[in-house]
């Protein structure tokens, strides 16, 4: 028997211990990249998540400076009527029709600028809804226009990347995350032709758009830009791929 275990020992040879060593070795970097790995997933859905809730934070705080505007307009014509009706020969004063601005005035006028913690400036421009994919958010426009400005706005919430202003004539661009989930512009390449969007902009004007055509293009493909709309009111959305190597192109235009 002791003859037997002396000859079995013997054959756990050096290349054998070796082998054995680099075994161990590598199981244990392997679980140690899983765990990166996991510990990476974690952390990336936890800051999509709060982009999220930033994003959400922006189109609630957005919608309530809108009603906010509405009841301050509602309660200045209450005001101006009860005083026409208290004195009627008393000398109306001139008042300015803010429908009546000239294209992109109205906008501006009312316009807050905000700023990030990381100090990059933005404006609040309009709200987009896709109810087909439970899509509400706000709209957002960088004061620069730079790419790191952009990439920042782009983790609060879809951005206004070239055209005109929300809902005037024009091909309004508008570019959002594609997460893979059910957030930001992450469903957008699963809308067809004929589903239909809105958007509401800082007079509180909301227009309805229907999609005519969805393409993809490579990142270098900037055509989807081109503001020849024949005096058309249009909207192009786009978002990525979900593997991320090419760019989805969603292209509409105003429901008359």
């Amino acid at each position: 028997m002791n003859q037997i275990l002396i000859n079995k020992r013997l054959y756990v040879t050096p290349e054998l211990k070796r082998k054995k060593k680099v075994y161990k070795f590598n199981f244990i970097l392997s679980l140690f990249l899983l765990i990166v790995l996991v510990t990476l997933c974690i952390y990336a859905e936890y800051d999509r998540n709060k982009s999220e809730e930033v994003s959400q934070q922006i189109l609630s705080d957005m919608n309530k400076s809108l009603e906010e505007k509405k009841q301050a307009q509602s309660d200045i014509l209450v005001i101006v009527l009860n005083n026409q009706q208290e004195d009627a020969n008393v000398e109306e004063l001139p008042t300015v029709d803010i429908a009546a601005l000239p294209s992109g005035e109205q906008e501006t006028q009312q316009r807050d600028k905000f700023v990030t913690e990381n100090g990059y400036e933005y404006y609040r421009i309009a709200t987009i809804s896709i109810p087909k994919i439970n899509v509400n958010y706000s709209i957002l426009e960088g004061v620069t226009g730079s790419e790191k400005e952009t990439e920042e706005l782009l983790k609060k919430s879809p951005c206004k990347l070239e055209g005109p202003e929300p809902n005037k004539r024009g091909n309004f661009c508008v570019v959002g995350h594609n997460y893979r989930n059910t957030k930001f512009f992450s469903k957008v390449p699963t809308l067809q032709i004929g589903d239909t969007f809105s958007i509401t902009d800082l007079t509180g004007k909301t227009l309805e758009y229907r999609i005519y055509n969805m393409y993809e293009v490579v990142p270098e493909d900037t055509s989807c830009l081109d503001q020849v709309a024949n005096g058309k009111r249009e909207v192009t959305l786009i978002t990525c791929t979900n593997d991320s190597q090419r760019r989805v192109i969603v292209k509409a235009e105003e429901i008359k």
